[in-house]
């Protein structure tokens, strides 16, 4: 009983009320795996490569129901990369899906996003980018139960919940921006820093008419820092830390990962790494890279209170990135120093 109680209350913050409440936005724990969740601007900021494509799959509080699982498929390119000397266009899309509460509320989403990346120098890169989505909101209201329909030993679901739902889906146009700077000092460190504001235009998200609710996404800012140091030709050192702030909610996630290169051509990495959540979660996080190919899994374990109903199993996590050059690139000359094998 406790633990169906904590899962509806879990479910009713994700989508609000008639109070606006803040609900949580879609992410990862390895969201430098998911570089245009974060980001607009991050978009072709992959001097190496001319495209990139992934994959992010995330299950939470599994031990508590099917309280989350979000999935994203995304994928970005290089434009002009040959027409012009300093700088170069990315465009990119994104695809999403949250799941919660045993399929009660799910959120869908799609994105196009553009960037530039002007160079400024020959060490240092400025980018900035924008993105436009439309997000839909479904929620099965005949899976859920209201405190009125307790009867005094359980909910009772014959019982009228006299709740003012005029919808069970909502849809709507959702804006994002974005910075970035990268500063490349040598082939043995880089830096990177940037900020970004998503749900710029405040999109209205209600099940309920307006005159009942007509509660606004707020917007999500996020700044984030990281470098890359190549650590005797064997190791490259990637320590760096995202904090996003939505309404009154937090998150901060510092930590680090690193890649060992295991054939001495960086054809074969080893990928380990350890971050922190600030009064959240430990995550260790362990992957291999072959080529072009990473894969990634992570696995966050609560630290709170909350670790004495799911066994401190927060969350597991899974990333791919594919990234490559088109045959029409092949020995094009890097316009940027970058850290690598």
């Amino acid at each position: 009983m406790r633990r169906k109680l904590i899962i509806s209350v879990f479910v009713l913050l994700a989508f609000g009320g008639w109070e606006q409440i803040c609900a949580q936005d879609l992410h990862f724990s390895q969201y430098f795996n998911s570089p245009l969740l974060v980001n607009p601007a991050n978009t072709g900021f992959n001097p190496d490569y001319d495209y990139r494509v992934g994959g992010n799959y995330r299950n939470q509080w599994a031990n508590l129901g099917s309280a989350y699982k979000t999935m994203s498929a995304w994928g970005d390119t290089k434009l002009f990369a040959n027409r012009f000397e300093d700088g170069w266009m990315g465009v990119g899309f994104s695809l999403l899906k949250d799941a919660a509460g045993s399929g009660s509320l799910t959120s869908t989403g799609a994105y196009a996003t553009m960037a530039w990346h002007q160079m400024l120098g020959y060490n240092s890169l400025l980018s900035g980018g924008f993105g436009i989505g439309f997000m839909s909101k479904r929620i099965d209201i005949s899976k859920l139960s209201f405190d009125n329909q307790w009867n005094g030993k359980f909910f009772d679901i014959t019982i009228p919940s006299n709740e003012p739902f005029a919808y069970s889906q909502t849809t709507y146009l959702d804006l994002q921006m974005g910075l970035n700077y990268a500063y490349f000092a040598s082939d043995k460190v880089y830096f990177n820093a940037g900020v970004s504001v998503m749900h710029v235009n405040m999109p209205s998200e209600s099940f309920f008419d307006a005159s009942v609710s007509n509660n606004k996404v707020l917007r999500r800012y996020t700044a984030f820092v990281n470098s890359n140091i190549k650590v005797q030709d064997v190791w490259i050192v990637n320590p760096n830390i995202y904090v996003s702030k939505m309404g009154n909610a937090w998150e901060t996630v510092l930590g680090c990962n690193a890649n060992r290169d295991l054939s001495g051509d960086g054809t074969n990495q080893l990928v380990l790494g350890l971050y922190y959540r600030y009064n959240d979660a430990l995550i260790p996080m362990i992957g291999y890279q072959v080529n072009d190919l990473k894969i990634t899994v992570n696995y966050d374990a609560t630290t709170t209170n909350l670790s004495g109903f799911n066994g401190t199993l927060g969350a597991y996590e899974l990333s791919i990135v594919k990234s490559g050059i088109f045959p029409s690139s092949a020995g094009r000359a890097v316009k940027c120093p970058t850290v690598r094998f």
